[in-house]
């Protein structure tokens, strides 16, 4: 292996707790086109069994880490082209392991514009900057006196010009850049202002009027609130250091006048006049814009993490199953459009009533749904979240109470991305006779009968999980769920007979052109009998069958393996396995009994090790279990529709619908999600919300607070009823974070976000490139 991929393959083995042959040999599968979950499952002996959790980071780290080599290399090209490579600095280039490091150094020999030191150098004023710094005994005024010119009239000019140019020498020092910066991120502070006149228009972010906290401590959904309230022009943002300091010398110019060595003579007092000068103009905006970025992108980076994990718990959600659904998506004026589907998700009816103003059809409305019901033997009925939900649920019930039983379920889901994929060119495709407004009602019974099937074909940034999902950075953001999405239906495994294209498409190795001609190849010639008839699907090779075939269920097919997820290429091993029971494949399966006399090691041979001999016992002992959580509804407790019939105290159950870092957020069925705060999720201390609570849960719950104007729930899941939750987005566990420092002189008035040179400066670094 050549030096830089050891390099990699080291630095990450050290980051996911591997070894660098480990993590080399996984390198070598995804160089060679294999994907993350097909690692993870069918080559643990190659990868000494590294998870999948482990999988997607060694790949991220990965393309951050050949980047990095690419920017060095290119970096050191350019130096070296100059003529300004040296032993010493190859060597510093050579150790840096982050592209903000590498561009520090980079900073000096960098191409850029004129700037004001290189037109003083131009006018000959490098040698009175360099005599300075070199001997500060003499006065630097009387030096200046010897580089006056036609361009430079007197010793003020020569001296802002020798300024200039060790204020540049100052910017571009890697090493003292560090210092600084490492300085500000243990003492700085984050402080938010409403802008002057914007407090009515402004009122969502009152918790950020005056605010001020630790900039190291402040956690990520409180950051996105403010920079969000300063891109909306409500609130002043800034990073405030040493501001409480009441010596002539702040702490951070002493900091730079210890790193020139800063003494008494009078080319040191010169000296400290040009460090607190470019302190001001300069390293204090550039240090605080380097802090904004780095506190975006490291709460950027938490709300992906959230909004990922959110969307697994979602779509790893229990299915109701096989059972006929009807789907209802709730309107008032424009009616519920209605939708039932058969026990496979077929549409077998749609139509649309108008029991709300101004038709108030209600008798109508029932009898219609009763006859729905009867006629296609309906088992459950899934209703959306949306505007018009509890309406449209206490009809449904007033109608159901006149059934005889058996009566169907209902449940309330969300509807979240519904709208969207009733617009999409997938919905199109998939219903080009449907109405557009119905095809959102057929989304809502599928996704009760299989939330992974359904919302595989809506946008995963469209399903809304996630909190301040449109402020983070949208390509990570897409790549982090694409991989939750490909990671669960991988998981789950897919019936390669009944899949839709969308869902085809998420199976490791295939994508959209693959997934839609296995199901123009199934429409055309029926269903697949087996696996291997996958090879006859038009461009679809041996190395695409091999990434896929693992992940693809045949249930009741010519080869009963095909219902597992034994992969083919070890069909050898499982088959020995069966044969030492004397049994049929067939019979063997489930029979859990039988199988655990086995000895595992027995069956391991040169290419099947351990790990893999045990999958394939577990999996012929539970042939194709699915890993999701049995089905369970919430029930909404009737007469409580709207926030204002919330009384504290009231006990109710709901579901989790999203999970942040300070809490969880529960529907109780009145169209605004309550907050269970972190503190409030258990009778202990719960430092990550998820260990308790997650997606798609049913919990009980009390309600603490009403806040009707804001539109703020507070409950509890404590046993003893808890107090009154935090009525501000800051966890409790964080009230020391947001002690303000007392600051010695009053603050400078706050300009609006989007004037002055720190908002005009703020505003081009929150850019993405």
């Amino acid at each position: 292996m050549a030096p830089t991929p050891l390099k990699i393959a080291n630095l990450i083995a050290a980051e996911i707790k591997a070894t660098s042959a480990q993590v080399s040999a996984a390198v070598a599968l995804i160089d060679e086109g294999a994907t993350v979950p097909f690692i993870a499952r069918y080559r643990k002996e190659v990868t000494g069994g590294l998870d999948d959790t482990q999988l997607r980071t060694l790949s991220e780290r990965l393309t951050y880490l050949r980047e990095l080599e690419a920017r060095r290399a290119s970096i050191l090209e350019s130096i070296a082209g100059q003529g300004k490579l040296t032993d010493e600095l190859s060597a510093k280039i050579a150790a840096v392991t982050t592209k903000a490091e590498l561009e520090d150094i980079y900073l000096p020999y960098k191409p850029k514009r004129r700037t004001k030191a290189e037109i003083a150098r131009e006018r000959g004023l490098g040698p009175l900057a360099e005599q300075i710094l070199a001997d500060r005994a003499p006065v630097p005024a009387e030096l200046a006196e010897t580089f006056l010119s036609a361009e430079v009239p007197d010793v003020k000019a020569a001296l802002e010009g020798a300024r200039d140019i060790v204020a540049e020498q100052f910017t571009e020092n890697a090493d003292l850049l560090k210092r600084l910066r490492d300085y500000m991120k243990d003492n700085a502070f984050l402080r938010s202002r409403v802008v002057e006149g914007k407090k009515e228009a402004g009122a969502k972010f009152s918790d950020y009027f005056d605010h001020t906290e630790r900039w190291a401590t402040v956690p990520g959904h409180r950051a996105l609130a403010m920079l969000r309230g300063w891109n909306e022009e409500f609130l002043s943002v800034d990073i405030v250091v040493d501001q409480d300091s009441t010596e002539a010398v702040k702490p951070v110019e002493r900091i730079i006048a210890s790193f020139y060595a800063i003494g008494t003579k009078p080319g040191d007092r010169w000296l400290a006049e040009v460090i607190g000068w470019t302190w001001r103009v300069k390293l204090s905006m550039s240090l605080s814009l380097d802090l904004m970025r780095e506190m975006r992108e490291r709460s950027e980076e938490e709300a992906i993490r959230v909004f990922a994990r959110n969307l697994k718990d979602l779509l790893l959600a229990a299915p109701a199953g096989t059972r006929a659904t009807m789907g209802l998506d709730p309107g008032i004026r424009t009616g519920v459009k209605v939708a039932v589907v058969d026990n496979t998700g077929k549409v077998v009816e749609t139509t649309t009533v108008y029991p709300f103003p101004p038709k108030n059809d209600v008798r109508g409305t029932q009898a219609e749904l009763a006859s729905l019901i009867r006629k296609h033997k309906v088992e459950l009925i899934s209703i959306g979240n949306g505007t018009g939900s509890r309406e449209t649920e206490r009809l449904v019930a007033d109608m159901l109470a006149q059934l005889p039983a058996p009566k169907p379920t209902k449940v309330i889901v969300s509807e979240a991305g519904a709208s969207v994929y009733s617009a999409s060119e997938t919905a199109a495709a998939e219903f080009p006779n449907l109405d557009v407004s119905l095809r959102g009602a057929v989304s809502i019974a599928r996704r009760l009968q299989d939330p992974l099937a359904e919302l595989v074909k809506i946008e995963p940034k469209s399903i809304g999980v996630g909190q301040y999902q449109h402020d983070v950075d949208q390509g990570k953001l897409s790549r982090s769920l694409d991989a939750v999405v490909e990671d669960a239906v991988n998981a789950v495994g897919v019936d390669l007979n009944t899949a839709s294209a969308p869902l085809l498409a998420r199976v490791s190795g295939l994508g959209k052109s693959s997934a839609e001609a296995i199901v123009a190849h199934r429409d055309a010639n029926g269903p697949f009998e087996s696996r291997k008839e996958l090879m006859k699907v038009p461009r679809l090779g041996a190395r695409t069958f091999e990434q896929c075939a693992g992940f693809l269920r045949i249930p009741n097919g010519k080869e009963p393996l095909d219902a597992s997820s034994v992969h083919p290429e070890a069909y050898g091993v499982a088959k020995k396995i069966v044969a030492a029971c004397g049994r049929d494949v067939r019979t063997l399966m489930g029979d859990s009994a039988a199988l655990k006399t086995l000895d595992p090691k027995v069956f391991v041979d040169e290419r099947f090790g351990l790990p893999t001999v045990k999958d394939i016992l577990a999996e012929l002992e539970k042939p194709g279990r699915d890993p999701r959580p049995e089905f369970r509804t919430a029930t909404f407790a009737d007469g409580v529709d709207d926030i204002k019939d919330l009384k504290v105290g009231m006990l109710l159950e709901g579901t989790v619908t999203n999970v942040a870092a300070f809490g969880a957020f529960v529907d109780i069925g009145v169209h605004q999600d309550g907050l269970v705060h972190v503190s409030q999720l258990a009778d202990r201390f719960v430092k990550d919300p998820h260990e308790v609570v997650k997606a798609g849960d049913v919990v009980k719950v009390r309600v603490t607070e009403v806040d009707v104007p804001r539109k703020r729930i507070g409950l509890t899941m404590r046993k003893d009823g808890g107090a009154p939750a935090a009525r501000d987005n800051a966890p409790r566990g964080d009230r020391n974070a947001q002690m303000k420092p007392k600051f010695s002189q009053a603050a400078p008035k706050q300009q609006a976000p989007a004037q002055g040179a720190f908002g005009a400066a703020l505003a081009e670094a929150m850019k993405r490139k």
